[in-house]
């Protein structure tokens, strides 16, 4: 799809839901709903938004869609690297298997049946987040020990690989490249490490293009019966990856940014202690994050 076409297929309203499809949904994440489809997978991308590990009451209407956009553009130029989870001629299967619900193809995404990894692929370039916040306390991010006095949304001398556990519920765990390696075996893990910084190196190389500087990225890998790895989840979007803007950069503060950041900062601004239930957004600030989540869009597909 073309950024008209995108344009032209967003909602006023939010789809929070999934439902009245004739397959067995076998899972309901934080944003996406998983469809059992025999040999496939069929995931769909609703407009929830989170933020803390709670869901909002309300959605951002049309963000399945950007999302989902984003991740089948990334998944191409990540098929230059190694094999993604997406089907074969993936538009026409997807616009068969969906002829009934047209209104869902944009969303939605037709995989193969693969066996997800225990852990997310974090990689960070830049001194942002939570990394930021353990580096002030010990001059490192996990086992990885980083020049003294550096400023907050510094460049980091070379990414760095900060793997992390994921949690069916609460929050996911920092973990050494040590204690991944255990999780997954050196094998595994040697084949998870190396893809997740060349497919960021090829992600900064894009965003660069763009006018956006990639933060810091997470990936998702699953294995077939074979133990082939592929890419899987979504790639590179706002929700998964920290985007700023070219211009204006500078270190010491933290940077605007084409994220969930946004949400965030705003969510903190209240007298919420961040557990269920989590609290409506205001229109004013879920029309400024579909912007954030087009604005970020529109930039790469101009770099193509």
């Amino acid at each position: 799809m073309n950024i008209a076409e995108i344009r032209n297929s967003l909602p006023s309203e939010a789809l929070m839901n999934v439902e009245g499809l004739p397959f067995k949904k076998i899972a309901s994440g934080k944003v996406r709903e998983i469809f059992d489809l025999g040999d496939k997978l069929l995931i769909v991308a609703t407009d929830r938004i989170s933020a803390f590990d709670a869901i909002m009451p309300n959605g951002v209407p049309g963000k399945g869609i950007l999302l989902t956009q984003i991740s089948l553009w990334w998944f191409e130029q990540a098929a230059k690297i190694m094999p993604t989870h997406l089907v074969p001629e993936h538009y026409k299967a997807i616009a068969e298997v969906l002829k009934d619900f047209p209104q869902l193809i944009a969303r939605s995404m037709l995989v193969r049946k693969l066996t997800p990894l225990p852990i997310e692929a974090v990689v960070r370039g830049y001194l942002a987040g939570s990394g930021w916040k353990e580096y002030k306390k010990t001059q490192a991010i996990l086992d990885h020990a980083l020049p003294a006095g550096m400023l907050e949304s510094d460049k980091l001398p070379t990414p760095i690989f900060t793997p992390s556990t994921k949690a069916a519920e609460g929050h996911d765990e920092p973990i050494t490249e040590a204690q991944c390696a255990e999780i997954l075996g050196d094998a595994v893990f040697a084949k998870v490490k190396n893809a997740t910084l060349e497919l960021f190196a090829l992600g900064t190389q894009i965003a660069d293009r763009a006018g956006l500087i990639l933060a810091d990225t997470k990936f998702e890998f699953g294995l077939d019966d074979a133990k082939n790895l592929f890419l899987i989840d979504e790639v590179l979007t706002p929700d998964s990856s920290r985007y700023w803007p070219q211009e204006g950069y500078a270190p010491g503060k933290a940077q605007p940014s084409f994220d969930k950041q946004f949400v965030r900062d705003y969510l903190e601004s209240l007298d919420w202690n961040k557990q269920p239930p989590a609290p409506a957004l205001p229109e004013d600030i879920v029309a400024k994050s579909r912007d954030l989540y087009l604005g970020a869009l529109e930039k790469l597909l101009a770099s193509a």
